[in-house]
This record gives C-alpha cells, sequence and structure tokens, in this order.
C-alpha cells in the first residue's frame, strides 16, 4: 500500500502534545473504515507543524480520515518510500 507523509503547517492555537495525541487516536478508530493505517506523527510546536505518516489507497483517502476524525486536514501530502 502507498506510504503517505502529511504536513499540517499551522498548529491550530492552544494545541498542545496531548491535543495532538488525541487527535492521533481518533484518526485510530476511523482509519479502519478507510482502510489506512495511521502509523505515527510529529509534533514540533516551535515550527508550528505536525507531521502524519500513513499508509493509504491515495492522498485523498488519507485526508478523508482527518477530516472525519477530528476536522484537522494537512496543507500537504507526500507520497514517501521507507528508506
Amino acid at each position: 500500500m502507498p506510504l503517505f507523509m502529511d504536513v499540517h503547517h499551522t498548529v491550530p492555537e492552544g494545541v498542545d502534545a496531548a491535543a495532538v495525541a488525541g487527535a492521533h487516536t481518533a484518526d485510530l478508530r476511523v482509519q479502519e473504515k478507510y482502510n489506512t493505517r495511521y502509523i505515527n506523527y510529529w509534533l514540533d510546536l516551535q515550527a508550528g507543524k505536525i507531521f502524519c505518516l500513513v499508509e493509504a489507497p491515495d492522498a485523498e483517502t488519507a485526508h478523508s480520515v482527518h477530516r472525519e476524525a477530528h476536522g484537522l486536514v494537512a496543507d500537504e501530502i507526500y507520497a514517501v518510500e521507507q528508506g
């Protein structure tokens, strides 16, 4: 299955590590419905960015999980290969 890295360029005001962990947990609850697997995420509060690694049939399907789980759709998404 294709692998994607998405980038959220702006961490919403008041969001902290616990809130991002909660959003990831919400993704995990929804992912099976979309045949995706959210593998990991990274938060850089200083830069104001969140990164998510996901296996999904395509980029739009990965966005659909975020949209349903918590409404925070990524600004960019890249097809990647693990090295």
